[in-house]
């Protein structure tokens, strides 16, 4: 009697192990099934590109990007054409005023214009410069550039004021200064990063390996990835 008592739990077991993964299988098929022909989000989105940073000494770079073109601007980010290095420079210092001297990449030539005002892109103590970072800052720098009217257009005084840790702050009254690589020898790739080489009188040079802003890329590529996700689901 407890032999057949073992033998009928054994069988017991089997069945409903067999069960189980009979179960596993079919889940297993249903996702398979919608998952076909699905381009995945991550394979789709281009996440959005946080600028770099660096320090040397007292300087701070903050948010050293390459702005992504918009459309009808001269800056394409293609080869032969120009683009923008966007960034803000602290100056953490007490006494000491400091300049960008020179900006030098593969990439192309450098060209700075300095913020309206200043003949030279100086950045004072505990003050913050801010490079141009849209088409509309590029017209205010451009305006005053050429001796143009003064745009009424003026640098961010808290969206691109220090982050957290650095004392310097943005002078609201200064627009903001430009730099354009121009005569581009090779097309700027989004989600890439190129070597930037940036001097300083006081403080030295710093090399920041400079990413390249997704702009509407990444909008394009989450609504698809949105639409996907909601014709599969709406379908299961």
């Amino acid at each position: 009697m407890t032999a057949l008592k073992a033998v009928t739990a054994s069988t017991g077991a089997r069945r409903r192990m067999v069960s189980v993964a009979a179960l596993a299988a079919g889940a297993a098929l249903v996702l398979s099934g919608c998952g076909a022909g699905q381009i995945s989000q991550t394979a789709t989105q281009v996440a959005a590109v946080n600028g770099n940073h660096a320090d040397i000494d007292r300087i701070s770079l903050r948010n050293v990007h390459i702005v992504f073109p918009a459309a009808g601007t001269e800056y394409t980010n293609a080869k032969g054409g120009k683009a923008i290095i966007a960034l803000s420079v602290i100056n953490n210092g007490e006494t000491v005023t400091e300049e960008l001297t020179s900006i030098s990449t593969d990439l192309g030539t450098v060209k700075i214009t300095p913020p309206a005002g200043d003949p030279t892109f100086r950045i004072a103590p505990q003050q913050t410069v801010v490079a141009a970072t849209s088409s509309t800052d590029v017209t205010a720098a451009k305006s005053d550039e050429h001796g143009a009217a003064p745009s009424t257009t003026t640098a961010p005084s808290t969206t691109t004021a220090a982050p957290a840790g650095d004392k310097a702050t943005v002078n609201p009254e200064k627009k903001p200064g430009l730099i354009e690589i121009t005569g581009l020898t090779k097309d700027i790739t989004p989600g890439l990063a190129y070597p930037v080489t940036f001097n300083f009188k006081q403080n030295g040079t710093v090399t920041v390996q400079v990413p390249v802003d997704a702009g509407a890329m990444t909008e394009r590529h989450e609504g698809q990835a949105a639409a996907t996700a909601g014709e599969h689901k709406g379908g299961h």
